[in-house]
Formats: structure tokens, C-alpha cells, sequence
């Protein structure tokens, strides 16, 4: 009678859960068996599969065969490792001290490759979890600010659209203006142009006319200057005339001291 070591389904729809077990291979996949091995959840990651090693190196041993995806199994958890390592102290190539040795160091060097995928696997999810939690948070903050535009008043809307609508009407009047002015500045330039020209006869007359304007000024100031020296002519005999009266007035300051001295001198003699 074969023996096989394969996998027996269990668990609900579209999530299967496994048992090892060696049975006949002439039995139904999901019927009797022999002995349960073990247990395979592919529905973890990694996956979970716990197995007793010694049975199985035993019915292995025994020339039991296992199926594909149940001897992937038994040599990911060292079942066909430690096989190996029996038939080498069966050989005398090895004690079973040594053999153990080895496959408890196999065993732990699997064990931390494992750690180290689940602590990767670990850190994958935290960092994913705080991404979706950050993304919330900004969606939150975005509902929000939504709601408090959608409730702010109708008012203020129609000041912005008044704000945004004065803002246009002066920008394009600045436009309507700065056209203006360019066509104002086109419009001067020929004339401005015929002005340069001009600006040379316009010297020329000018100091044409400046000996002639100057003699006309003189002519108007010479009987001005006539009439200044007649008053001072009619002015001259008055001067003189004072010059004259001067003597006399002296004379009769001196009149006026006399007497006063006089007068002074008769004082005292009266009162005595």
C-alpha cells in the first residue's frame, strides 16, 4: 500500500486551510488518512506551518512519498534536511551528536531569516497605516474647509464678486488709458518734430530783433532821465535858499542864548 504526504483542504470558501497528513494514495483527498502531521495556513504572511519533524522524517523514511507542494513544506520547515543527516549517521559519516548540532543550527539561522521578514513585513504595515492616516486626516481637513465656505455668508460672496468685478472695470480702464497716451504721444511727436526744426529761425529773429528792442529802450528812458535832471535843476535854487536862511537862523540862536544869559544873571539880584 503507497503511502503519500500531501495536504488535506479544510476552512471556508476562498479561505483554505490545510492539514498534512499521510494517507493512502488511493483514498479521496478529503478522506481518511493515516496520521495528521501537521498544519499549513497559506492565509497568513508568511505563512503559518506547524509540523511534527520526527513523524515525518519517520514515515519518510518508511518510503512514503510526498506530493509537490507538501515536499516544498517539509523542506522549508527541514524535514528532508534532517533526513539527510540521519542517513549520514546510518553511513557512520557522522554521529547523531553532530547531526543534531547541525540541524539545530539550521534551524536557528532559519528562524531569524524569518524574524527579519516578519519585522520587515511589520514595518511595511505601520508605515502604510500611518500613510492612509495622514491622507485621512488631510481629506478631513479638506471637508471641512468646504463646509465653512459653503456656510459662510452669501454676502461676502457678493462683496468678492463686486471687489473682482471693480477690479476689472479699473484695469481696463488703466489699458483704455495707457491708449490714450500712446496715441496722444504719437499725435505730438510731428509737431514736436516741425518745433525742433523751427527753434533755429526763431534764435535767428531773435537776435535780429534784440539790437533794434534795445534802442527802443533807450529812446523810452532818455526823456525820463531829461525830467530827473529838470527836478533836480528846480530843486537846486530851494537848496540855496536854505543855505541862505542858515546865517540868519544861526544869528538868532545866539540872540535867544544872550538874553536867557541875562535873564539869569537878573534873577538873583531880586531876590536879594
Amino acid at each position: 500500500m503507497p503511502v503519500r504526504i500531501r495536504l488535506q483542504r479544510h476552512g471556508k470558501k476562498g479561505k483554505p486551510f490545510y492539514w498534512i497528513v499521510a494517507a493512502d494514495s488511493r483514498s479521496k483527498r478529503d478522506g481518511k488518512f493515516l496520521e495528521k502531521l501537521g498544519i499549513y495556513n497559506p492565509n497568513t504572511n508568511p505563512a503559518t506551518i506547524d509540523i511534527n519533524i520526527d513523524n515525518s522524517v519517520t514515515w519518510l523514511q518508511n518510503g512514503a512519498q510526498p506530493s509537490n507542494t507538501a515536499r516544498r513544506i517539509l523542506s522549508y520547515k527541514g524535514v528532508l534536511y534532517k533526513k539527510h543527516l540521519l542517513g549520514g549517521v546510518t553511513k557512520g559519516a557522522l554521529t547523531e551528536e553532530e547531526a543534531e548540532s547541525k540541524f539545530k543550527a539550521w534551524t536557528e539561522e532559519k528562524a531569524n531569516i524569518i524574524a527579519k521578514k516578519t519585522e520587515g513585513l511589520d514595518k511595511a504595515k505601520a508605515e502604510a497605516k500611518a500613510k492612509a492616516l495622514a491622507a485621512e486626516k488631510e481629506a478631513n481637513e479638506k471637508r471641512m474647509m468646504a463646509a465653512a465656505a459653503a456656510e459662510a455668508p452669501e454676502e461676502e460672496t457678493a462683496e468678492a464678486v463686486e471687489a473682482t468685478e471693480e477690479a476689472v472695470v479699473e484695469a481696463a480702464a488703466e489699458t483704455v488709458q495707457e491708449a490714450e497716451a500712446e496715441t496722444k504721444a504719437e499725435e505730438a511727436q510731428p509737431e514736436a518734430e516741425a518745433k525742433a526744426e523751427e527753434a533755429p529761425v526763431e534764435e535767428a529773429k531773435a537776435e535780429e530783433a534784440q539790437p533794434e528792442a534795445e534802442a527802443e529802450a533807450k529812446a523810452e528812458e532818455a526823456p525820463v532821465e531829461e525830467a530827473k535832471a529838470e527836478a533836480k535843476a528846480e530843486e537846486a535854487p530851494a537848496e540855496e535858499a536854505k543855505a541862505e536862511e542858515a546865517p540868519v537862523e544861526e544869528a538868532k540862536a545866539e540872540e535867544a542864548e544872550a538874553e536867557a544869559e541875562e535873564a539869569s544873571e537878573e534873577a538873583p539880584k531880586d531876590k536879594e
